[in-house]
């Protein structure tokens, strides 16, 4: 069993809440303040309701998740905010939500995990946005179908391709998460194939005409990394501390 602020401020200085920028309403760290032990935590992409409610369920004291309860903005406290909020004040379920600095960790990151994940071991940084390295980059030497079987695998959910650039993939770059829109940008980079989760639909007819590979790997599918390395690392580092991940795929 461990105290939650400790586990709080172990997280914040792991993944530098307090110098990685964000979206205003990512609302980085501690979101709801529950018991004050954890015993049990469990890891999720989403704070909607069906994971809240199956996290108390699980009797967990603390429910990490990449996205939080404040992406639509404010919202007023009633019907299904409501609902969720009071499930998990009722249980004493404390929330945690990290973003971008849950992306781009070097070693906990969804990036970095999913790197791992395909077996490249030597990424460096990529793709500067708002004074950080949002993605990752690598050298490969790999057959475009052997790349996107690569990460169907290291996902676990089917990936599709714009198969725009060439056929052996030399260079990769992977930035989880929503970030096709940022194909013309990326294309300048010098890559030949972007790994990200989805992109909008222009995403894919523009990869086309810039010639590059673009593989959308499911926005969801790409960023169940980062929350498991979270919450296996809390587990290494205070004792008596169990976790369990709850699958809530949205198919996107």
């Amino acid at each position: 069993m461990a105290e939650l602020t400790d586990l709080v401020s172990a997280a914040d200085e792991w993944l530098r809440l307090d110098e990685i920028p964000d979206y205003p309403q990512a609302l980085n760290g501690l979101q709801i303040q529950g018991t004050r032990k954890v015993k049990k935590i469990v890891a999720a992409v989403d704070a909607c309701f069906p994971v809240i409610d199956a996290a108390c369920d699980a009797g967990a004291d603390l429910l990490v998740v990449h996205h939080g309860l404040f992406w639509q903005g404010a919202q007023k406290i009633t019907g299904p905010v409501y609902t969720k909020l009071k499930r998990a004040l009722e249980h004493g379920l404390a929330i945690y939500s990290a973003h971008i600095p849950l992306d781009v960790h070097r070693e906990l990151g969804n990036n970095a995990q999913l790197m791992k994940a395909l077996e490249i071991l030597d990424a460096v940084p990529f793709f500067p946005w708002k004074g950080i390295d949002l993605g990752l980059s690598a050298n490969v030497n790999w057959d475009r179908d052997e790349l996107l079987a690569k990460v169907g695998e290291a996902t676990g959910a089917e990936a599709h391709i714009c198969p725009g650039g060439p056929d052996n993939v030399k260079k990769i770059g992977i930035i989880t998460g929503g970030a096709g829109s940022e194909i013309g940008a990326i294309a300048e980079t010098g890559i030949d194939t972007f790994i990200t989760g989805e992109g909008p639909h222009w995403s894919y007819t523009s990869a086309e005409e810039l010639g590059i590979n673009l593989v959308y790997g499911g926005h969801y599918a790409t960023e169940t990394f980062g929350v498991k390395a979270l919450a296996s690392k809390w587990c290494e580092e205070f004792a008596d501390v169990e976790w369990e991940f709850y699958d809530h795929p949205t198919g996107l």
